[in-house]
């Protein structure tokens, strides 16, 4: 007799059905995993013999085959112990043939039997309820998976025991509710920061249409202060994107507590980050920072000082809103549609072209230092502004104060409604996607503002690609002042946040 329990296997954010067939048969006493799979998979065996003794059950002493299909498909992980232990459960009679039909399974097991989390639960239960199955996790991982679908049927024991026990009717499991995240602390607010205004408007015109953003200013003079005020006046995730940001962040076991929460992602890695923790990858291709802030803001700071081919590595990505990881064996895709703010110095030693200090740099190592950044990269930079230092009479208290992040926010949110109107029927949720046929349609010119832009494309010796990114920062500034069409003045703003051009 074969028992029969379904699990998943994980390809990026997609959970493949994977069924888990254990057979006991006469012959000599072994316990073999067949089907693919890897080291976690193959040490489940002894978590289960562990788990099982653990909870008053012993091995028959006949030869147990697990099989993992369809057996040519990866198997990674250690969410297969659950399934494995309950299906060899039910071939030895300790649970009811048919208690598991109609449920997806996964979780890990300790050697006393309790049930730990893992990674991925969103996904798979998403998968699982549009199979019709309900779910069975670890009870810490049950709030995450309750999001799927009110009407799934949802089982989250904290050990092999509570299961059994569940299933024979004498201890009766609740349902997980939905877990939310409380907000951790107030946002920093743009108010802190004294001065930099037209830094501020830029930052607004970015928020307002998803707009990549690169900041190049002495140090102190507030870039990063003003990326990092970014996510307060970003408007929050809808529930579309907040499945998705959520199912990326499950996979790469980043939901605490598998509670969500609606705030965009605002990811900030160190420098010295290599290609795959960038862009994806390792030994099992995990989610890399540009999927994690997938729907959110992947912030760069000293950006020169990246590896110029991690940098490259963004350009694709950057224009697809995915990134494609491939492996000998598969190929994954994740999504990665991020807004891309970078800060840099102007020169190694920071200074170069301010007054208060003196630059040390020879011309050869600025010209070096800003070659790090290829041409291409840079295209795909819709504003370019330039940070200043203050002077001192800037940072004294000012008359008035300066504006909060929850009014800009306001106009951000109103400006992203307009947006998400207009573009209902493309599927388009911000001026930042637009494609290049949809230009014509939705970024229409007058002769005078054609005229300007074709004469600053000469002058400044720009690329189509730069023509479309003014268009769509014009557009963006368009929707912030409420107008229907972009005009000459929207067009003359968006020109000016092309510095490096």
């Amino acid at each position: 007799m074969v028992v029969r329990v379904a699990t998943v296997a994980f390809e990026g954010i997609d959970a493949r059905p994977v069924d888990v067939q254990v057979q006991l048969s006469s012959g000599n006493v072994v316990f073999t995993i067949v089907g693919l799979a890897d080291k976690a998979v193959a040490e489940s065996r002894e978590r289960v013999r562990a788990a099982l003794t653990a909870s008053g059950l012993a091995l028959p002493a006949k030869r147990i085959t697990v099989n993992l299909a369809p057996a040519d498909m990866p198997k990674e992980g250690s969410h297969y112990d659950l399934p494995i232990a309950l299906a060899v459960m039910a071939a030895i009679g300790a649970l009811p043939a048919d208690a598991l039909a109609g449920f997806t399974v996964l979780g890990e097991l300790a050697l006393d039997g309790s049930l730990t989390p893992v990674a991925g639960v969103l996904p798979a239960a998403v998968a699982a309820n549009s199979r019709g199955h309900g779910l069975i996790c670890p009870a810490e991982c049950g709030p995450e998976a309750a999001w799927a679908s009110g009407d799934m049927e949802v089982i989250a024991p904290r050990s092999l025991i509570q299961l059994a026990n569940h299933f024979k009717g004498t201890q009766a499991l609740s349902r997980p509710q939905p877990g939310v995240r409380t907000a951790g602390g107030v946002l920093p607010d743009l108010r802190d920061i004294k001065g930099q205004e037209s830094a501020k408007r830029a930052l607004e015109i970015a928020a307002a249409g998803g707009h990549n953003l690169l900041m190049n200013g002495p140090p102190g003079a507030g870039k990063s202060m003003l990326a990092q005020r970014l996510p307060s006046i970003l408007p929050p995730l809808n529930p579309k994107e907040l499945l998705e940001v959520s199912m990326i962040h499950s996979v790469a076991g980043a939901l605490a507590g598998g509670r969500l929460t609606d705030r965009r992602p605002f990811r900030s890695p160190h420098h010295s980050a290599s290609m795959p923790a960038l862009v994806g990858g390792g030994a099992h291709a995990r989610p890399g920072e540009i999927s994690l802030a997938h729907h959110g803001v992947l912030f760069l700071d000293e950006l020169p000082e990246f590896q110029p081919q991690v940098l490259d590595s963004l350009r694709q990505p950057m224009e697809t809103g995915e990134v494609a990881i491939a492996r000998a064996n598969h190929r994954t895709v994740y999504p990665a549609r991020f807004q891309l703010v970078a800060a840099m110095n102007p020169c190694p030693c920071g200074y170069f072209g301010t007054r208060a200090n003196e630059c040390v740099c020879h011309a050869a190592q600025v010209r070096r230092y800003r070659s790090r950044l290829s041409g291409p990269l840079l295209d795909r930079l819709d504003l370019h502004i330039d940070v200043p230092a203050l002077p001192i009479q800037a940072l004294r208290e000012e008359s008035s104060p300066a504006e909060a992040s929850a009014v800009i926010r306001a106009r951000v949110v109103e400006a992203r409604e307009r947006q998400r109107s207009r573009y209902r029927e493309d599927g388009i949720a911000a001026n930042a996607q637009l494609k290049p046929r949809h230009l014509k349609q939705y970024c229409g010119l007058d002769s005078a503002s054609r005229d300007l832009l074709e004469r600053a494309m000469t002058k400044l010796g720009l690329s189509a690609r730069a023509h479309g990114r003014i268009l769509r920062v014009a557009r963006t500034i368009a929707d912030l002042a409420g107008a229907e069409r972009v005009a000459l003045a929207h067009i003359a703003e968006a020109i000016q946040y092309r510095s490096f051009d």
